[in-house]
């Protein structure tokens, strides 16, 4: 069987397993719905995730030593996990194949040239790193005399090494690159010591880029709820997300962009892909010419899918293994094998020093300029509701790679993509929207901690959700608080009778307590025309003033002037009132008396000692526009300067 063959096999194998594992990534029982399926596998197998969250937080969640297979498979192999088994690549391979299966070899030579501009990923994968690096670089300012110095050292050493690793340099410029590196990290030392270590903050952005957060949120929230009811088995109702449009907008377009340019994701943009390639570099194995009688007939770059140029000094940074230029040689002269390329290598990318250390810089303080507007602070944004067991938000930023995962597997749909509303370090993080779904957060699900691939959502059980059992004490956890807004309540604002929001909390004792009032209608004084007394009692107005059934509701009842007893209305029409009789009480007002007409309403009132936050009452809610009771932030658990109300009180 040739390579090639093999090669598809594997992609195909590896993308329809990715599908299943985003179908199965649903809430429910079932053997096809989240049931023992390690649907974070390929997340969990991405070095790139691992070695941010590493960065951001000095510590390694357990299922990402997945990555370290990844990174021992590419020292030996090479980017493998481009060409065999990562599903974007797969489908953007796909796509090009499919848009240029009738173009001739000279106009798919053209195609496949390398581009000076696909050094442009290398410098993401820096400036993405360095964002990360704010963290690491604290640890070691605020260690101990020793072990600070012994860390930083360490650090500088790998640093020296990776920025090595990119570049064919010479004696001079490696000085210079030295000094540079050495300066800016002093200049960080001081900056902390004068009491600036404000500028050492870090934040997780790879998501924004990294194919594989990247795949997770096309499919999760935008290609599956669109296509249809085949992938619609594992919920109630089509799955909606507020902001989808600019997700699917990025996917689509990289797509078209294929057909253009092979895989060109891959070969411009991609920062996994970057950082195989620089692991690439001391792979044991490698594509390259076996011998040096070569016909120069170019096939072999027909259909390069990296745009290594394996007809001369191959660039094995960029090769993604795809073997096609195994497949087309007709000479037999291109392998993969141990041995160097007879017609040359280049091992690194064509970065320039300047480039690099600029955009290491430019990484480390893009984070705290970020935060000058103070959303970290006391211009916190109160709309920013984080799902149930999310870390304070500074650590949260630290872990969340934006793979969506929490999002497809909210049984009730309300997780959603948050915009750049919340600031552009937000962006497409999980934030709480109760006006979509079928329901608020329901008191028994804990789905989205226990998918979430980084713990930026930590795993919580039921007891601590819910605030029973060994934490009795703390209480249960609080997303945020209700508040009802009295402008645009119907109780409170237009006396119509409404009691949604306190029937459907959740919460026991209710964390929506009503005071009930008696409020005269408009036009509320009638002159009564006559009143029969039989088993029921119909007062007859001396004019036509009602709607027919308006009053029918048992909210409503009728007090004679001058009289403080209250008769329920049960029936009406435009000019007769029909009462329910009481018992022992009896009607002593004659005709020409004068009746008000009274609605009982029950005006809601948020007890901040029971709320959680949990966002029933704002969807319920019968204001479909802008909610008459809307959820916010404030109060939440995982910040305490949030509280509103005194621990104990």
């Amino acid at each position: 069987m040739a390579i090639v063959t093999v090669r598809r096999i594997s992609q195909v194998f590896f993308f329809l397993l990715f599908v299943w594992f985003c179908y199965v990534t649903t809430a429910g029982e079932e053997w096809w719905e989240l049931r023992g399926w390690p649907a974070n596998w390929f997340l969990q197998l991405d070095p790139l995730v691992a070695m941010v969250t590493f960065l951001a937080t000095f510590t390694f969640y357990s299922g990402l030593l997945w990555a370290l297979l990844t990174i021992l498979l590419t020292l030996v192999l090479g980017r493998f996990f481009c060409g065999w088994v990562c599903p974007f690549g797969t489908l953007q391979h796909f796509v090009g194949y499919w848009s240029r299966r009738f173009e001739t070899p000279r106009h798919l030579h053209a195609k496949n040239r390398y581009h000076p501009f696909q050094v442009i990923k290398y410098y993401l994968l820096f400036f993405l790193l360095s964002m990360a690096l704010g963290a690491a670089l604290q640890k070691v300012i605020q260690g101990g005399a020793w072990t600070a110095w012994l860390l930083y050292a360490v650090i500088a050493l790998s640093l020296l090494l990776l920025f090595r690793a990119t570049w064919i340099s010479e004696k001079k410029s490696r000085a210079m690159t030295s000094i540079l590196l050495l300066t800016g990290a002093s200049g960080l030392l001081v900056a902390f010591l004068q009491g600036g270590h404000r500028i050492l903050a870090s934040s997780v952005q790879t998501g924004l880029l990294d194919p594989i957060p990247l795949m997770h949120r096309s499919f999760n929230l935008f290609l599956f709820p669109v296509v249809g009811e085949p992938f619609r088995r594992g919920v109630m109702e089509p799955r909606l997300y507020e902001g989808a449009w600019f997700i699917a907008l990025i996917f689509v377009a990289v797509l078209l962009f294929c057909i253009k340019v092979p895989r060109f994701y891959c070969r411009f943009i991609c920062p996994l892909g970057a950082l195989m390639g620089i692991l690439g570099k001391w792979a044991l194995w490698r594509v390259g010419k076996s011998r040096e009688s070569c016909q120069d007939c170019s096939l072999c770059e027909a259909h390069c899918e990296g745009a290594c140029e394996p007809m001369g000094t191959i660039r094995q940074h960029e090769c993604v293994l795809c073997m096609n230029c195994l497949n087309d040689c007709q000479h037999g002269v291109m392998g993969y094998r141990t041995e160097r390329s007879f017609g040359g290598e280049r091992d690194a990318p064509d970065m320039s020093r300047r480039g690099v250390v600029l955009t290491v810089a430019a990484g480390v303080v893009s984070i705290p300029s970020m935060r000058l507007s103070g959303l970290l602070g006391s211009n916190w944004d109160p709309h920013l509701v984080r799902p149930p067991g999310a870390l304070r938000e500074k650590e949260f930023l630290q872990r969340c790679i934006k793979c969506g995962q929490c999002m497809r597997i909210c049984p009730t749909n309300i997780i959603h993509p948050a915009d750049l509303s919340h600031g552009i370090e937000s962006l497409w993080t999980p934030v709480l929207n109760f006006r979509v779904g079928t329901s608020g957060c329901q008191l028994n699900c804990i789905a989205c901690g226990h998918i979430c691939p980084t713990a930026a959502i930590r795993p919580i059980t039921l007891e601590e959700k819910i605030g029973e059992g060994a934490f009795a004490d703390v209480g249960p956890i609080r997303m945020g608080m209700a508040f009802v807004d009295l402008g645009r309540c119907l109780p409170w604002t237009m006396d119509l009778p409404c009691i949604v929001c306190q029937e459907n909390c959740p919460v026991s004792p209710k964390a929506i307590v009503v005071h009930e009032v008696f409020r005269p209608i408009r036009d509320s004084i009638h002159r009564v025309h006559s009143i029969m007394k039989n088993d029921f009692i119909v007062v007859t107005l001396e004019r036509l003033a009602l709607q027919p059934g308006t009053l029918a509701t048992g909210d409503y009842y009728v007090r004679w002037v001058g009289d403080e007893a209250r008769w329920r209305i049960q029936r009406n029409t435009e000019r007769e009132i029909e009462l329910v009789p009481q018992a022992g009480r009896n009607i002593s007002t004659q005709e020409g008396a004068e009746i008000e007409i009274l609605v009982k309403l029950h005006l809601p009132q948020v007890d901040p000692h029971r709320c959680i936050g949990c966002g029933v009452c704002e969807h319920e809610c019968p204001v479909s526009g802008k909610r008459a009771i809307r959820v916010t932030a404030e109060n939440e658990s995982r910040e305490k300067r949030h509280a509103m109300v005194l621990r104990g009180s």
